[in-house]
């Protein structure tokens, strides 16, 4: 329904809509990893430190995950490159659901943070490639609003086999990681890159010959570093993604600490799924596209208040209220960021550009759990998600900062 809901995205290509049902099929088991920080402790009998420890590796692990994505997407073909990355993620997620010790499930943890974000480079920049610039917003827009709606299916699941045993949730997880890898093998073409959009040649697109990249692929790939506008972009991302985590991390220890089972977790990642999934039908997306920067502003803002009202929550309906309000945030973020990533990068750096800002994700993975689980421990829910609101707040303020500066440099 919602890869044609509406004209902007009735005419994006075969390619984005073959990722977006990809990635679908993959989201509907995805829900294990805000289920990891419980399976350590109440079936491994770790402690908050050694989840913290052992979350942090699995951060830094998807750091180098993500550069290897990059790195055998431009030697190998995309499409060899996300089969590798689903295949390798299936496998270590079996390999963690039948952990008897606490050195196997390290193991495992490790080896899916390896393989977890391999698959994101090619994915992105293959979007990318193939939408014109006016519709990158609609793409990662329809890829979010396609994972929302599949994500309340993945929610209602582990709802259900979450009581069966949590160990059940990576074995789930590993078989829509292994159809996704089959979605991908079998529909998506073997050619090394993307062709360019009709209307651009292949130095707007990034393609390049069978022998290697092209001088201009390989110079903007090095002024990725130094460009601050992305490195701008990279900071507010890690920010944000520092933040975001903690729904994955502290939001099911807070959850066991108020009493509350760990089937709920399952029905308010359910619940967000289902406001984004609304949201997408009735937000007129065409308004914010263009406005990139204020709906960040509002996201982040709605975030804020989310995340805040974690702390005061002690039942159930409570904390759905502030699941509702931070999706509605979240809601507004889907697409933004990585649109004008693309928009500020190089002829035939997008890839590089988007894998660059995509270690936000990484670097905030290795810092999210030893934060948030220490702050967690010593300031309580309350405090906690307070700073956490706090943190989401400062990213509304930022915002008019950041736009000016990008305008400035003629990027927005």
């Amino acid at each position: 329904m919602l890869l044609s809901r509406t004209s902007r995205t009735a005419g994006l290509p075969t390619t984005v809509r073959v990722l977006v049902v990809a990635r679908a099929v993959n989201r509907l088991g995805a829900f294990s990893l805000p289920f990891l920080s419980l399976v350590l402790v109440h079936e491994q009998g770790a402690t908050l430190r050694d989840v913290g420890r052992l979350l942090a590796a699995f951060g830094v692990a998807t750091i180098a995950s993500r550069l290897l994505g990059g790195w055998l997407c431009d030697r190998w073909s995309a499409r060899a490159t996300m089969v590798t990355g689903l295949v390798g993620t299936a496998a270590a997620q079996l390999g963690i659901a039948a952990a008897t010790t606490m050195p196997q499930a390290a193991v495992g943890v490790v080896g899916l943070g390896l393989a977890f974000e391999v698959y994101e480079p090619p994915s992105q920049a293959l979007i990318a490639d193939r939408t014109p610039r006016e519709q990158h917003a609609a793409a990662y827009g329809l890829l979010g609003g396609t994972l929302a709606a599949a994500g309340m299916a993945a929610g209602l699941l582990a709802a259900v086999l979450a009581p069966l045993g949590l160990r059940w949730l990576f074995v789930a997880d590993a078989t829509s990681c292994l159809a996704c890898a089959v979605v991908v093998a079998a529909v998506l073409s073997a050619r090394r890159t993307a062709s360019p959009p009709a209307g651009r040649g292949p130095a707007q697109s990034g393609e390049t010959d069978q022998g290697g990249e092209t001088d201009e692929t390989d110079e903007a790939a090095g002024g990725a570093w130094r460009d601050r506008r992305l490195l701008a972009l990279l900071a507010v991302g890690t920010v944000f993604a520092t933040v975001y985590l903690q729904v994955t991390v502290t939001l099911p220890l807070t959850l066991a600490e108020r009493g509350l089972a760990p089937s709920v977790l399952g029905l308010l990642l359910t619940l967000s799924a289902l406001t984004i999934a609304l949201g997408q039908l009735v937000l007129r997306r065409r308004v914010w596209s263009y406005r990139p920067f204020l709906a960040m502003a509002v996201g982040y803002s709605l975030l804020a208040i989310g995340l805040g009202l974690y702390g005061v929550a002690t039942s159930r309906p409570t904390f759905a209220l502030a699941t509702v309000v931070w999706s509605a945030g979240d809601l507004l973020l889907i697409g933004h960021a990585y649109a004008v990533v693309v928009s500020i990068a190089p002829a035939g750096a997008r890839g590089r550009y988007l894998s660059t800002y995509g270690l936000s994700w990484g670097l905030a993975a290795a810092v999210a759990p030893l934060a948030g689980t220490q702050l967690l421990a010593r300031l309580g829910p309350a405090g906690f998600w307070a700073v956490v609101a706090v943190a989401a707040a400062s990213l509304a303020l930022v915002q008019p900062a950041l736009h000016r500066r990008l305008t400035v440099r003629g990027a927005a």
